[in-house]
């Protein structure tokens, strides 16, 4: 999964303090734009204000909680798919990709073949102000891809601010609940927001890994490897940025539990050295403490 980041500093603030949140995901994100300030992925970044941060739609969604559970109760709520007809539960992989297509970027999302057209999914990126360019289903041994183009309505870009993309991963994520509440069992986002909660301990049971990489000779790889949570993808892109560092691309996936990125990362243009790398991990692997995590990640 690809998320093209444009480059940042240090300096630059962002609200970050949805990672604590509790109730369930409700309602499709309003449309909004970056704040003045905010991060961007890629070389350039778009002038446009956004109405809240990720924290403050979140909390907008808080308000609505009951909905979910009695959608998801329902034997109809299923997008257009097929009903939980299996004991098997696929892992759901949601997939943000902003390498592969230079003019857009592109959402993968899968759930065995359980997934059909997708068209309130759809309805629900269009909300957040972006258009629908393409859409492309394909199968393979994983189960059926869904994968959409995608670009801003008021610019007809790509997406490069890190809050519109967290707002468009948990939109899915919060679509793929209320439509197949069994894929909360292999989420961890489920813990909080679904009906089924997964039945390993988000905190205990998934280890971070963190590495760093040379990545030719004007830019390092940055990987991270996490217990998912609502917001990680803002908040790994500010802890990256305070330290003055750039974020050139990247991606990041949700699989089931876990969270992956892969941010292609600078510093005045140049690879990461190896006293900079030490201080980028140890600042990530701070904020993404957990009892086991791993010692030779670094």
């Amino acid at each position: 999964m690809a998320v093209a980041m444009a480059s940042c500093s240090l300096g630059l603030s962002l609200n970050t303090s949805n990672s604590s949140l509790k109730k369930p995901l409700v309602n499709p994100l309003p449309t909004g734009a970056l704040l003045e300030g905010s991060p961007v992925f890629g070389s350039k970044s778009i002038s446009i204000v956004q109405k809240g941060s990720v924290s403050a739609i979140l909390d907008r969604w808080l308000s609505s909680s009951a909905s979910i559970i009695a959608q998801a109760s329902s034997a109809t709520a299923v997008e257009d798919g097929k009903p939980d007809e299996s004991d098997v539960i696929p892992v759901p992989k949601v997939i943000i990709d902003q390498d592969s297509d230079p003019d857009a970027t592109v959402v993968e999302i899968t759930f065995g073949d359980r997934l059909g057209a997708l068209l309130d999914t759809m309805s629900a990126l269009k909300n957040l102000g972006l258009n629908v360019v393409k859409a492309n289903v394909f199968l393979d041994s994983s189960g059926k891809h869904n994968k959409f183009a995608i670009t801003r309505a008021d610019t007809g870009r790509k997406v490069d601010d890190p809050e519109l993309l967290e707002a468009i991963r948990l939109t899915i994520i919060n679509n793929l609940i209320q439509y197949h509440p069994e894929s909360s069992s292999q989420l961890a986002m489920g813990t909080a927001f679904g009906i089924v909660p997964p039945p390993q301990q988000v905190d205990v049971d998934i280890a971070t890994r963190i590495r760093i990489y040379d990545d030719g000779p004007n830019r390092s790889l940055l990987t991270v490897e996490s217990a998912d949570r609502p917001g990680l993808l803002v908040d790994l892109v500010r802890i990256i940025t305070d330290i003055s560092v750039a974020v050139e691309s990247g991606e990041f996936d949700t699989e089931g539990m876990l969270a992956k990125a892969k941010f292609h990362v600078s510093y005045r243009g140049k690879p990461i050295i190896k006293p900079l790398q030490q201080v980028l991990s140890n600042s990530l692997r701070y904020f993404l403490r957990r009892p086991s995590t791993e010692e030779s990640s670094f």
